[in-house]
């Protein structure tokens, strides 16, 4: 049996798992059943196959992400709640909900922190312009404030739990598989719920990314001084827009290479935050949570392999 490359996402009350040609979402609904949708799929990298080279692959994966992420969670939210819903999210609905998600991405994380970073020079008279390091260090420092106080926030909220624990099932599950073990809920119930190849901690890999471009690409731009500083600003905030696309691009290779089980000891450490970062967005799942995942890995297996592979545990 091919062994496959898998990674996932948490849901409401289920587990999305998506494959080179699969894509499978599992829901737990409320007569405890388990319901599981499955397509194919096809990466813009087939059809195109400049987009598998490094960096480049990197922008289509998180793209292609972002979309079958809204559907599965459009797709759970339905079947969770027990609701009808004929067809898919037409691509203008699409469309909008990841303009309105990048916007939502880059106003937080790049706009908020870089209007911070000058309120906070002038309140300090620190005198550093955007062409220091300081003032990246500033700003990168904010970015990661904002990103752990907002995780801090949601998880508070009694739902978002039951999705971090969902998103602990998920790990727990491609670990299993990983491993090479048979897929079974007492099988993935030891692994640990944090995962290398997180896309938690691939967040956390753009922030610092941006810090080390941002800090070497603007000290050899040409100055801006005669300008005044709120349309410079704007102009700083308009060049760093277009860099999120190399940024993105270094991050997800990096990620891949922490995720390598024979990785040297300096990607290790870059992988340890992201991990860290996990505690808060992974939370110990049920053996029920854990099954869900499993029936969305195996129709995953299922699709590439052509054999079913997940046995449930006796009740």
């Amino acid at each position: 049996m091919k062994k496959i490359k898998i990674g996932g996402q948490a849901v409401i009350e289920g587990v999305m798992m998506r494959s080179e040609r699969a894509f499978t979402v599992a829901v737990r609904k409320t007569d405890g059943s388990i319901k599981v949708k499955e397509d194919i799929v096809s990466s813009l990298s087939e059809k195109y196959p400049i987009l598998k080279r490094p960096l480049l692959r990197g922008v289509v994966v998180l793209f292609e992400s972002l979309v079958l992420g809204i559907s599965a969670l459009t797709y759970s939210a339905n079947e969770a709640a027990e609701e009808e819903v004929e067809g898919e999210l037409s691509p203008w609905v699409m469309g909008m909900t990841i303009v309105f998600a990048l916007a939502l991405g880059i106003f937080l994380f790049l706009i908020v922190p870089h209007i911070a970073t000058v309120y906070v020079d002038q309140f300090l008279s620190w005198n550093m312009g955007v062409e220091t390091l300081r003032f990246h260090l500033v700003d990168g420092i904010i970015k990661v404030a904002i990103f752990i106080i907002y995780l801090f926030s949601i998880s508070i909220l009694p739902d978002i739990k039951r999705v971090f624990m969902y998103h602990g099932a998920e790990h727990k599950s491609i670990f299993t598989y990983e491993a090479g073990e048979e897929l079974t809920v007492d099988n993935a119930r030891k692994y640990p719920t944090m995962h290398p190849r997180c896309g938690t901690s691939f967040i956390l890999i753009v922030l610092l990314i941006s810090i080390i471009l941002f800090a070497a690409i603007f000290p050899i731009m040409p100055k801006l001084l005669e300008i005044p500083k709120l349309a410079r600003n704007l102009i700083y905030i308009s060049i760093k827009i277009p860099l999120l696309i190399p940024i993105a691009g270094i991050s997800y290779e990096l990620l891949k290479l922490a995720g390598d089980k024979r990785k040297n000891p300096i990607l290790k450490f870059i992988s340890l935050p992201g991990i860290w970062l996990q505690k808060i967005t992974t939370k110990e799942p049920s053996d029920d949570q854990i099954e869900v995942a499993l029936a969305a890995l195996t129709q995953a297996v299922e699709i590439e392999n052509g054999k079913t592979v997940f046995k449930p545990d006796k009740k």
